[in-house]
């Protein structure tokens, strides 16, 4: 089932890189009592994902963080290293949170996985943005096409912040 505006997210892990190398962090640890835009890729440094919808997203972050919310993350099936890796190509890892969401966990626990096997990438991610709320999401946009970063983009969010 797919999630929907007023569902509380799963608990789920995802990894982060840190300065200590790669560490998880809880859906709980993120999401619970903040406020959260968290936009979801098919895949780190893929055309459509690279150049127009994480880009979107670094130059309005500081509007978005002035609209009460505390943390903007995106989330891809990719491991922690290329996430790491991605953030650092783009500059944008002062700004936004690169969750790797692996295994596609995350995403087959809210029902926005992907199956991308014919394109040769295996399972991913829908392209989607959220708001959620202490846990709950509050606004959802999802990508009818993966190659399209429209209602899932920085203007779609800030419209429904």
């Amino acid at each position: 089932m797919t999630i929907q505006v007023g569902d509380t997210l799963p608990e789920t892990k995802f990894k982060i890189m840190t300065a200590d190398g790669p560490a998880e962090r809880s859906s709980a640890e993120l999401f619970g009592g903040r406020t959260v835009v968290l936009f979801a890729v098919p895949g780190a440094f893929t055309p459509t994902c690279h150049n127009n919808h994480l880009p979107g997203f670094l130059e309005q972050a500081d509007t978005i963080l002035s609209k009460g919310v505390d943390e903007i993350a995106v989330v891809s099936v990719n491991d922690v290293f290329v996430m790491s890796a991605w953030a650092k190509a783009t500059g944008a890892a002062d700004k936004i949170t690169f969750l790797a969401d692996g295994s596609a966990d995350f995403a087959k626990a809210i029902g926005l996985d992907l199956d991308a096997t014919g394109a040769g990438l295996g399972i991913r991610s829908k392209r989607y943005a959220m708001i959620v709320k202490d846990g709950k999401v509050t606004a959802l946009n999802i990508e009818d096409m993966p190659g399209k970063a429209e209602i899932s983009g920085a203007a779609g969010i800030l419209a429904a912040l």
